[in-house]
């Protein structure tokens, strides 16, 4: 009989133990998801631009040639930085989905050639089909040309996630978003995103990666047509 009451302490016992360890895991993943979470909402807001040696421009959604309200907004600042003397050439990046007759990049830079920016100052990464593969494709161009800083630019709240792939790649740059801030579902799934890949590598996600990028640019895009007033 005691030997039988001692087991049930004891299990009893391992039982506590077990919810103990169990209730500390979680709140240490709340806890570091909520640092996370803000995080990825401060860098949303800051403007880390300063001179570099290239502009390298994130891509987006395009319409069979024509910029999309998020693509246009990002290369309407990239020249911004360009004409503002912090830098001297314009990396664009972005492939094509499936369907598409133009990659992002080449739409992006026909755009900039129409606002005067020379052929001579514009490089183009074609290849690239989410952040990761574009910003690898732009750091082996970078590197090409002898040039070591860049600034990136992307949407806001996007802005921790493409700073922790630059460092991931090896590459000196600071972000400059093209608008700042995002909606809190935009902040979340970033938040997600930048939470899972510290642990794992962002590498790692790059097929994750290739479908969240898609989904976001979706989103925010059908976002800006509908506060356009566009049909």
């Amino acid at each position: 009989m005691a030997r039988g009451v001692g087991d049930l302490r004891y299990s009893h016992g391992r039982r506590r133990l077990l919810l103990r360890a169990v209730g500390l895991l979680l709140v240490l993943i709340v806890g570091y998801v909520a640092v996370t979470f803000l995080q990825v909402w401060a860098a949303s807001r800051r403007d880390g631009a300063k001179a570099a040696d290239a502009v390298v421009v994130l891509g987006a959604a395009q319409y069979d040639g024509r910029p999309s309200p998020v693509l246009e907004g990002r290369l309407d600042h990239a020249l911004e930085l360009y004409e503002d003397g912090l830098v001297d050439v314009i990396v664009l990046t972005g492939g094509k989905q499936e369907g598409d007759r133009f990659t992002e990049a080449y739409v992006g830079s026909t755009y900039l050639r129409g606002k005067g920016v020379p052929d001579e100052d514009l490089l183009l990464e074609v290849q690239g089909r989410n952040t990761w593969e574009s910003l690898a494709a732009a750091t082996r161009i970078l590197h090409d040309k002898d040039m070591d800083e860049a600034i990136l630019v992307t949407d806001g709240y996007h802005a921790l996630r493409v700073d922790a792939i630059a460092d991931e790649l090896g590459i000196e740059a600071s972000v400059s978003p093209s608008r700042r801030g995002g909606t809190l579902r935009q902040l979340v799934e970033e938040t997600g995103a930048v939470a899972v890949g510290r642990v794992v590598g962002f590498r790692r996600l790059v097929n994750v990666d290739d479908r969240f990028d898609d989904r976001i640019s979706d989103d925010t895009d059908d976002t800006d047509d509908t506060g356009a007033g566009s049909p």
